[in-house]
């Protein structure tokens, strides 16, 4: 009695752990879902490792055909940082995919409306909203490693037959029918046979170990799938609170989703079954569970996780199409839902209208990253040549603009209060480097880079955006001057459209015919000097490079002598040897 009463205690021991762990789960499921209403459209507080953030743009690799965002100008406008700013995805299909959206855009307005059906959606509706994110972040990320990587690490496999295992079972179960006829002969072949399985067991079972991985996201894409389409069923046919209307608002804006979703799952239905075999995550470890180690000698003995695993294999293999298409599918949906909840993060932003002309008109316009920004209206039809002194705004309106139109023709938001545009090829050379490693001088880098701008403005079948700082600023002033003039004159032509900023007033003189002439300017007051950050028509008429010296301190001697050869060349028009004296 005492022994009975002793297990019945175990057992309910035991129950009430596996009661206290599920209410743990369910009490931080809520809570989850609670913060999914409650965060929405706040700052991401995400902290990226380097290899991580690396993988991000894997499908976009996968997918990159056309034209993008090049890597030039993806770093000139830092939208790294700002893709960061807007990441609000829970799972890998949907980081890449927003990420791919940022470096391909669109030139299709149909595809533009049916995005902005699908943001307004789930903007709308919150709690079908909640209901997907929770599902994407059960589908969560890939570690250190894109889903793509993966599945590229599966080739390294090569072709895999279950020939040799099915071999290894029909001897097994020769040699157990063997037994009746000759016992010890029988037993004999039994030991050696079992012997030979488990040997062949542990050197197979090394080599595909590290890929079932692979196998773990492809696994989770299915269940996200299938919840998902739980998901919408449930809505469409009970409703909760919600319109017949909002129901078809959602058939209509998640159609085409649903639809992949439905015809590339049901191609890999036979892929989960019998997976545990694989899958499992007490298979060979040792566990105390005794049905995963009942599991584990059918494993050694006959095989059958291995020739799942082939099996497996082989349907990943054969469905790499489908697969590719539900991770889109997937990611597009959780895309929309980040670009929503970035719209409310943003104290003012716009829907983008596209124009026919070549032409930008933007009210209010501000840059993403910057925290109280100062806005500008702008609107030009013509290329455009913006001067001004140091750190007056120059390059930061230049980032501003490109970035927005960006912005357009991707996520479809545009920060300021109006903007419209063309369908533009984006493209810049601003935020340069020399490459050290690839022994070119800053020159060398630059001139690549603008060439590459001039070779799109040529080749291109659609109006070219470009933004240049400081054209040919690794050269002598000379040479810069004439071939900066040249090369801005080039760009004016045809179907481009170019903002270039410069410290080369001489440029504005030269390109007053081609270019618009606007300027930032600044005010010094005692011993600050004050920006406005605001953009005006008309050459810059200030330079401020010397009085900065001043306002940092620097020595009186170096600021008056400057000054002078400063006011003495725009006399005279000619640099005199320092050792000349120079007066007034």
């Amino acid at each position: 009695m005492e022994y009975i009463i002793f297990a019945a205690a175990m057992v309910g021991f035991i129950l009430l752990i596996m009661l206290k762990g599920f209410y743990d789960y369910k009490k931080s499921e809520k809570k989850f879902i609670k913060t999914l209403f409650d965060t929405y459209g706040t700052l991401p507080q995400r902290e990226y490792k380097p290899e991580q953030f690396e993988n991000i743009s894997h499908y976009y690799l996968k997918h990159k055909d056309g034209f993008s965002i090049d890597d030039i100008t993806w770093n000139d406008l830092n939208m790294d940082e700002i893709f960061k700013r807007m990441n609000y995805t829970y799972s890998a299909a949907g980081e890449e995919y927003l990420y791919y959206i940022l470096r391909k855009p669109c030139m299709d307005e149909t595809e533009f409306a049916r995005r902005e059906e699908i943001i307004d959606f789930f903007r709308a509706h919150p709690e079908e909203r909640v209901a997907y994110q929770f599902i994407f972040s059960k589908l969560g990320r890939t570690g250190k490693f894109s889903i793509y990587d993966y599945l590229d690490y599966l080739d390294e496999l090569g072709q895999r037959s279950n020939l040799q295992d099915y071999l290894s079972i029909c001897l097994l179960l020769a040699s157990i029918c063997f037994m009746f006829v000759n016992m010890p002969l029988g037993l004999a072949a039994f030991v050696f046979v079992l012997v030979f399985n488990n040997v062949s067991y542990f050197r197979v079972k090394e080599e595909i170990d590290p890929y079932i991985t692979s196998f773990a996201y492809v696994f989770r894409v299915l269940e996200a799938v299938k919840e998902l389409q739980a998901q919408r069923s449930h809505f469409q046919k009970n409703g909760s609170s919600k319109t017949d209307f909002a129901k078809k608002e959602e058939a209509d804006a998640l159609s085409r989703e649903f639809e992949t979703l439905k015809k590339c799952g049901g191609t890999m239905v036979s892929f989960k079954r019998g997976s545990f075999l694989v899958m499992s995550g007490g298979r060979m470890s040792g566990a105390n569970n005794p049905l995963e180690m009942i599991l584990d000698f059918v494993r050694m003995g006959f095989h059958v996780d291995l020739i799942k695993f082939n099996q497996m294999l082989a349907q990943v293999r054969r469905n790499l199409p489908e697969i590719d298409a539900m991770i889109t599918a997937l990611g597009r949906i959780e895309a929309m839902i980040a670009i929503g909840a970035y719209r409310q993060s943003l104290t003012e932003y716009c829907v983008p209208e596209f124009t026919s002309e070549k032409v930008i008109r933007a009210e209010d316009l501000y840059h993403p990253l910057i925290e109280n920004p100062v806005k500008n209206d702008f609107h030009t039809d013509k290329n455009v040549l913006i001067t001004g002194s140091n750190a007056s705004g120059k390059s930061t309106f230049l980032k501003t603009m490109a970035i927005n139109s960006i912005f357009a023709q991707t996520i479809h938001t545009c920060l300021a209060k109006s903007y419209t545009g063309a369908l533009f090829y984006t493209i810049s050379s601003m935020s340069l480097k020399d490459d050290i490693q690839g022994g070119e001088s800053y020159y060398m880098v630059e001139i690549k880079a603008l060439k590459r701008i001039l070779d799109l403005r040529g080749s291109a079948d659609a109006p070219v955006l470009c933004f240049v700082d400081e054209v040919l600023r690794g050269t002598n002033t000379v040479e810069r001057i004439a071939a900066s003039a040249q090369i801005l004159k080039s760009l004016s032509r045809g179907n481009c459209l170019c903002f270039a900023a410069t410290h080369d007033i001489e440029l504005t003189h030269l390109l007053e015919d081609i270019y618009y002439n606007y300027h930032f300017s600044e005010e010094i007051e005692e011993e600050d000097i004050y920006f406005s950050y605001k953009i005006m028509e008309g050459r810059a008429n200030t330079r401020n490079a010397i009085k900065l010296l001043h306002i940092m301190g620097y020595e009186t001697e170096i600021i008056q002598e400057a000054e002078l050869m400063a006011g003495d060349f725009l006399k005279s028009g000619v640099w005199h040897r320092l050792d000349c004296k120079i007066t007034q």
